[in-house]
């Protein structure tokens, strides 16, 4: 079940990509190659907030920087990811312990540098998580959920050569109302994602 859905969230991504490739297509040809489009991917490595522990999994990322915004504005795009977290559990976590997520917003990279950019994001989006009863419990159970998550974080992105870039990033997720039983019920899971990222074209990528 699980895999499907991660296949549903890449078949989306990518043909949300392949749409914003097409369309730049049509514009004149002076304008062409000036594509301000990222396309990456990921190794992600959280502490998923159920238990202790850790969650691996993969990440897909696209990145828009518009070209025509006014000069206090350079630097400003928007961002739409998806992950799954699905691997790698820690003994302490339940043996089917998910969680996927698939989101967009606003991402601000600092170019300042020629080959770093530093970055901050805000994202909201959509999380699935499977879990069940943790190990040693009594009576055993399975649970599904779903919430409206939102996302800060930022890293750095680094150019490696020609159009590659690579990536280290930071998530803080919020998933509201997760703990109903608990004095704090929101669940925060976090952690890091190295990849690469293919870059287009565009000035924001010069």
């Amino acid at each position: 079940m699980r895999i499907k859905l991660f296949l549903r969230l890449t078949v989306g991504f990518l043909l949300a990509c392949a749409a914003c490739f097409v369309h730049a297509q049509t514009v004149p040809a002076a304008t062409e190659g000036n594509l301000p489009l990222a396309v990456g991917a990921g190794f992600s490595g959280y502490n998923p907030d159920y238990n202790t522990g850790h969650l691996l999994g993969g990440a897909l990322w696209m990145d828009y920087f518009p070209s025509q915004v006014p000069h206090f504005l350079q630097g400003i795009g928007i961002e739409a990811e998806a992950r799954d977290l699905s691997l790698g559990r820690s003994s302490s976590q339940p043996s089917n312990l998910r969680e996927d997520t698939i989101e967009g917003g606003v991402i601000y990279s600092w170019r300042h540098f020629h080959n770093v950019h530093p970055y901050g994001k805000f994202l909201m989006g959509y999380g699935n998580t499977d879990y069940r009863s943790l190990p040693g419990a009594v009576v055993a159970w399975r649970g599904h959920d779903s919430r409206t998550i939102t996302i800060a974080g930022g890293g750095v992105d680094i150019k490696a050569f020609q159009h590659i870039w690579l990536r280290a990033d930071y998530e803080y997720q919020s998933w509201p109302d997760f703990f109903k039983a608990k004095k704090n019920p929101v669940m925060n899971p976090q952690g890091f994602t190295v990849g690469a990222l293919y870059r287009f074209g565009g000035r924001h990528f010069r």
